[in-house]
């Protein structure tokens, strides 16, 4: 079994905006895998297959820099380890509409990240990153994440959204 989940902010005023972009993700591999989310403690989820692997979507389980330790309780709830688990989410570093897959690593300065990490105690998991950009000059990163996309950042960003789960489909086949 995999565990795939979308970080994200919970709630409607968060919603559009750029930290919530590994919840879109995982809404498109939903959709795309015919899997029904709905809420079930914190999280947004639900179970599926792809292929022959069994798979669990989840977003959204907690405040962004606090989901460390929901995450670890899901991991626990299925018997699951770090090994079995695929992190989405947003990156200040890479150009919007850009994709990087990465094996293991550090927090980059990505508080969710880092909360994930020492919640588990381990960097070692795959992480599905999106990118949303740099903030101006001048314009502070916590402010920046939390901003609506604009209609034509969308547009860039739409089929980055498809290529992240093509991407997850390929780390879940591999």
């Amino acid at each position: 079994m995999r565990l795939i989940v979308g970080l994200g902010n919970p709630g409607a005023a968060y919603a559009q905006t750029r930290h919530n972009v590994g919840m879109w993700v995982i809404e498109r591999a939903a959709a795309r895998w015919s899997i029904r989310l709905a809420t079930r403690g914190m999280a947004h989820r639900g179970s599926g297959r792809l292929g022959s692997e069994l798979l669990e979507l989840a977003g959204t389980l907690d405040w962004m820099n606090i989901t460390g330790s929901p995450l670890k309780g899901l991991l626990r709830e299925y018997s699951l380890t770090a090994a079995d688990l695929i992190l989405v989410h947003d990156d200040l570093d890479l150009d919007l509409g850009r994709l990087r897959i990465k094996q293991a690593g550090g927090h980059g300065g990505h508080n969710g990240i880092k909360s994930v990490i020492d919640a588990m105690g381990t960097p070692q998991f795959v992480r599905v990153k999106i990118g949303i950009g740099r903030p101006a000059p001048r314009q502070d990163s916590a402010d920046y994440v939390l901003q609506v996309f604009t209609r034509e950042e969308i547009e860039v960003l739409s089929p980055c959204l498809d290529r992240a789960v093509d991407a997850l489909e390929c780390v879940i086949h591999r």
